[in-house]
């Protein structure tokens, strides 16, 4: 792929029948999953649940001049930019397949997400709509089915038939490395390590990745979806430069010698921020869903202990709680 393009927004798209060729490391094999399930409990013990931090005030309201992120939970944030509202990786259920239920609650209500926008705008309505993969807890079908069926989605390769079979009119697929142009914004679609499926017989049959989001006033923000930690994050940083915030997970690994291929510890998050370039760092894919092993809170500690030891800024590291707002200096 030689460089960015601005597809079709409407037309679906041919597809190669397998992504599995972009995968980083081989998938886990049959007795590496029995191995996993043997050698222990395979989520955290749940007591420290109710340590985390929780921000229920209602939607901080933002100027259309400011860049805002506000964290909803897990890979969920909403972002204003430009006066418009990008939901990413949304999901609000209490409970997604294979999962224990939620640990916390959304940190924003679904109805309240018209109350942050200026001029007010009806309940539920967002801009655009960006998704890294089709895992449950990144793709989640009761919360996409709440959303305006003309909401557009920027969705992987090999994904949008999902979408319009869901009878949504404004989808556009994306390969790694392409371009699209929605509301006034500008979405890149970017590499990550890490895989997809949905059902038993659909692995790696779309794509995974992260997403670059270019305001109009050149501020520049990066959502990485799920990735393991590799070399394609200082190459994001060379070819889309100048990201004033990083939202990356710090949390699912454990244990590492399983989880490492596709899933940052949160040292290495803090090293994928410094190779992307980014002046600001927000964590995600924590404190939302038991998905691991390991403890709920260690992921926000080790964050942020990996941070100081780097030397960054703490007044640089956006370690949220849910619900919260942050909005970037003017």
């Amino acid at each position: 792929m030689s460089g960015p393009v601005r597809p079709a927004p409407h037309p679906a798209r041919e597809w190669p029948p397998s992504f599995a060729d972009r995968l980083a490391a081989p998938l886990p094999r049959f007795r590496d999953v029995m191995r996993l399930m043997w050698s222990g409990r395979s989520r955290a013990p749940l007591g420290d649940a109710d340590s985390i931090p929780v921000l229920r005030t209602g939607l901080r309201p933002v100027r259309p001049t400011d860049t805002a992120l506000t964290w909803i939970g897990h890979a969920t944030y909403l972002v204003r930019t430009g006066g418009v509202s990008v939901l990413t990786d949304p999901v609000w259920s209490t409970r997604i397949p294979g999962v224990p239920r939620r640990l916390t609650p959304p940190g924003v209500a679904f109805g309240e997400l018209h109350a942050g926008l200026e001029p007010v705008r009806p309940a539920g309505r967002v801009d655009a709509v960006v998704i890294s993969h089709n895992h449950y807890d990144h793709l989640d079908a009761p919360t996409i089915a709440k959303l305006p069926r003309s909401t557009p989605m920027l969705v992987p390769a090999g994904l949008g038939d999902w979408f319009r079979r869901r009878r949504f009119t404004e989808v556009v697929e994306l390969d790694w490395w392409e371009t699209a142009e929605v509301a006034g914004l500008t979405f890149d679609f970017v590499p990550a390590r890490h895989w997809s499926r949905r059902g038993l017989r659909d692995t790696c049959r779309s794509l995974w990745g992260g997403w670059v989001i270019t305001g109009p006033d050149g501020r520049r923000l990066y959502h990485a979806g799920d990735s393991g930690y590799g070399p394609h994050f200082a190459e994001i940083g060379a070819r889309l430069p100048g990201i004033d915030v990083a939202m990356v997970p710090i949390g699912a690994y454990a244990p590492r010698w399983f989880m490492r291929p596709v899933h940052m510890d949160p040292e290495e998050a803090v090293r994928a921020v410094a190779d992307l370039g980014a002046a600001r760092a927000a964590g995600m894919h924590w404190g939302t869903f038991a998905l691991t092993r390991e403890p709920v809170l260690e992921p926000l500690t080790r964050f942020r202990d990996a941070w100081r030891e780097a030397g960054r800024d703490p007044a640089e590291l956006w370690d949220l709680a849910i619900g919260e707002t942050r909005v970037l200096p003017a």
